[in-house]
């Protein structure tokens, strides 16, 4: 059987509602993320927390040090759970991810997190480049609308469209009900 890993992307306080850059659905999304967590941690998959620290003076969320830099309590990690912060939006460029990954001989990997089109969806396809077997949960993350020239796109189809785009050649993409009972 190959070895499992959950990492859990950018689920941090300033994408939920107190925070500066609030996502639409991440309440429901942290939840699902945190009945993934549980699992994960009662079966004995290795954990791995990313955490985005932004670099930038005036950044506009993610400030260094800053409260809502932070992991959400919801799936805030244990004592041993591995913490990578990030600098850039794939969690694994410039990081020791991978190298914490390989260590542990790790061949798939769960993720859920935020945001759906950009950090999860980057991790996403670079884990796969690396040739892991990808499982996304996609009630597990989370995005807000999107807007190209005129035309704003609602969050519920940034998501369904990047979901979909990973399905394609990236990875499994399930629902956190289909992927527990799966697993059980």
């Amino acid at each position: 059987m190959s070895k499992r890993a959950l990492v859990l992307v950018d689920i941090q306080n300033d994408y939920f509602a107190a925070g500066k850059w609030p996502l639409d659905g991440v309440e429901a999304a942290a939840d699902n993320a945190a009945r993934i967590l549980a699992h994960a941690r009662a079966s004995g998959q290795f954990v791995v927390h990313i955490r985005h620290e932004s670099t930038e003076e005036n950044a506009p969320f993610f400030q260094s040090g800053s409260e809502g830099a932070q992991t959400h309590s919801s799936v805030a990690s244990l004592a041993g759970e591995p913490v990578v912060v990030k600098h850039q939006i794939n969690g694994f460029l410039d990081t020791p991810l991978k190298s914490i990954l390989d260590e542990q001989g790790i061949e798939q990997l769960t993720i859920v997190g935020s945001m759906s089109h950009m950090c999860v969806d980057a991790l996403t396809r670079a884990a796969a480049d690396y040739g892991y077997a990808n499982t996304v949960i996609a009630d597990a993350c989370a995005t807000h609308e999107q807007t190209f020239g005129e035309i704003t796109v609602p969050a519920a189809q940034v998501h369904a469209a990047f979901m979909a785009a990973l399905a394609f050649a990236y990875a499994e993409v399930l629902s956190t009900d289909e992927y527990l009972a799966r697993m059980s």
